[in-house]
C-alpha cells in the first residue's frame, strides 16, 4: 500500500489514471477503494458499468460466460478510458450487482478530478482490444494472488451471496477460467503486488 501511494505521489501534476488489475477474487475493488478513500479528490472508475446486458448475452449464448472479456463492451471502455485520459468531466455507467445490469449515467469524474483510480480484470489483458489500454495508464498495479486462495475467496463470495452448491460449482468454473486468462495474458504492470499487500489493504 505505501509504494503504491509513493508511485502515485510522484506522477506529478494534471490528471493522472492508475489501473488496478487482477483476477476475479484478488482483491483489486477492495484495494482500489482503500486508496480512494486515503487520497484525497481521487475517484474510483470500476470496469464493470461496461457489462453487456443480459438481453445481449442470452441470444449468443454467453450469459453462463458473464465476466469473461467477450461479455464487455470492451471499446466503449477503451473510450472512456481515453475520454478520462484527456481531462473534462465524464459520465459514466456503473454496474448494479442487485439488478445485475449496468445502470447508464449513473457515476461522473468532475473536471477538477485530478485522480482517477480505475479498477477490473482485463486493464493489462494483451487482447484486442483491450491491449490498447496499456498506454493510457500512468500506473498500473496487478495483483498476484495463486490461483487455490482465489478459489477459497470466490468459493466464500458465491456463499455469501446464498447461492447453492451447483450455482457455486457453475461461478467457480467461469471465474477461474477467467482468472487463468488475467494471470496467463496480461501484460507486465508497473508494480505487483501479492496476497500480503492486499491483505492490508483490507478483506479481500
Amino acid at each position: 500500500m505505501e509504494e503504491i501511494l509513493d508511485r502515485i505521489a510522484g506522477l506529478g501534476p494534471g490528471r493522472r489514471i492508475v489501473a488496478i488489475a487482477g483476477a476475479p477474487g484478488s482483491g483489486k475493488s477492495t484495494l482500489a477503494a482503500q486508496l480512494v478513500a486515503v487520497l484525497k479528490g481521487a475517484v474510483l472508475v470500476p470496469m464493470d458499468g461496461f457489462h453487456l446486458d443480459n438481453r445481449l448475452l442470452d441470444p449468443d449464448g454467453l450469459r453462463g460466460r458473464k465476466g469473461a472479456p467477450e461479455t464487455f463492451d470492451a471499446e466503449g471502455f477503451v473510450a472512456l478510458v481515453e475520454r478520462l485520459k484527456a481531462g473534462g468531466e465524464v459520465i459514466y455507467p456503473v454496474f448494479d450487482r442487485a439488478l445485475d445490469m449496468a445502470i447508464a449515467g449513473a457515476g461522473r469524474v468532475r473536471a477538477e478530478s485530478r485522480l482517477v483510480v480505475v479498477e477490473g480484470n482485463y486493464l493489462l489483458l494483451d487482447r484486442r482490444p483491450w491491449h490498447k489500454l496499456a498506454g493510457l495508464w500512468d500506473l498500473s498495479v496487478m495483483l498476484d494472488v495463486a490461483m487455490e486462495e482465489l478459489e477459497r475467496r470466490l468459493t466464500t463470495r458465491w456463499q455469501g451471496f446464498g447461492c447453492q452448491p451447483a450455482e457455486i460449482a457453475a461461478h467457480l468454473d467461469n471465474d477461474l477460467a477467467n482468472a487463468e486468462l488475467v494471470l496467463r495474458d496480461s501484460l507486465p504492470a508497473d508494480l505487483t503486488v501479492g496476497p500480503a499487500s492486499i491483505s492490508a489493504a483490507g478483506t479481500p
